[in-house]
Formats: C-alpha cells, sequence, structure tokens
C-alpha cells in the first residue's frame, strides 16, 4: 500500500476547526422616538458592547454565542438600540485541552462577527436609519485582557488586609 499515508509519531498533530451551523439565534431592535427622531438634526453617539457563551454540546462540539449590542443615542434620548445574538455549532478537535478556552473565545468569534455584522447593518437601515458599519473587532486582545482582568481579581482576593 504504498500510497496511504505514513503516520510517524514525531509528526505533530494538527487541530481541526469545523462549522456545522450559524444561525441568529436572537434578534432586537428598538426605535423608541421614531418617527419624530427622523424629524430632527442628530449628532449620535454609539456604545457596542460584545459578548462571548459558549457551551459544550458534546464531544468535540460546542455552540459559541457571540452577542452584539448597539445604543445610538442622541444626549440620553434613544435613537435606536438593537441586539443581535449570532450563533454556531462548531466542531473542534485534535488540539491540546488548554487552548480550547481561546479558540472558543477568539477564533469563533472572529467566523461568527461578519453574520453579525451583517445582520445589525440589514436590520438598521430596515428600522430607516443609516447603516450601521462595525468595524472589525480584536477577540484575540479581548480575550488577552479578560484573562488579565481574572488575574488581577483573583490575585486581589487573595491579599489580606493590612492590620
Amino acid at each position: 500500500m504504498a500510497n496511504e499515508p505514513v503516520q510517524n509519531e514525531n509528526q505533530p498533530q494538527y487541530g481541526q476547526l469545523g462549522i456545522q451551523k450559524i444561525y441568529v439565534k436572537d434578534l432586537s431592535f428598538e426605535a423608541p422616538n421614531s418617527p419624530k427622531i427622523f424629524t430632527e438634526q442628530v449628532n449620535p453617539t454609539v456604545d457596542i458592547h460584545f459578548a462571548n457563551n459558549t457551551q459544550a454540546l458534546g464531544p468535540d462540539v460546542h455552540e459559541v454565542v457571540l452577542t452584539v449590542t448597539a445604543n445610538v443615542k442622541q444626549g440620553d434620548k434613544s435613537i435606536y438600540l438593537i441586539e443581535v445574538q449570532q450563533a454556531g455549532v462548531f466542531s473542534i478537535s485534535g488540539f491540546p485541552a488548554e487552548h480550547l478556552p481561546a479558540i472558543l473565545a477568539t477564533a469563533c468569534p472572529n467566523i461568527l462577527f461578519p453574520f453579525a455584522r451583517e445582520a445589525i447593518c440589514d436590520v438598521v437601515t430596515k428600522g430607516g436609519f443609516p447603516q450601521l458599519l462595525l468595524a472589525p473587532v480584536n477577540f484575540e486582545m479581548l480575550y488577552a485582557q479578560e484573562l488579565q482582568r481574572r488575574q488581577a481579581e483573583a490575585a486581589g482576593q487573595g491579599e489580606t488586609p493590612a492590620h
């Protein structure tokens, strides 16, 4: 069998990340001050938040839900609020177990974000407002910041007050 690949114990094993399904899990859009807001001159502020939740569905299968919330305001008056939960089911295998949290927090949201961005842009436009085009997000940096926050929190809890 000369055509079969030869398995060498010294060859590195490569992990695989597969997409089984991508879908919108939840979508909410509110424009509480329309139609009056359409007649006003506005200089809005945009506040965007991200959240990421994961759930194991079985061996090597995970659901990842990226939540993107955009609150657009004029002063303290809401122009619109949109939230999308963009979800995916991913097959993840062959990676060391210690790499799984980083994959779920970075690689999967990187895959989901363009779908969330498109859903937000479409719904905002259908709501009668100009496109809301979200800039790319560095999920690796957000994950590193979250790890630092957790480490600082853990270190702070381990301290005893000075007498």
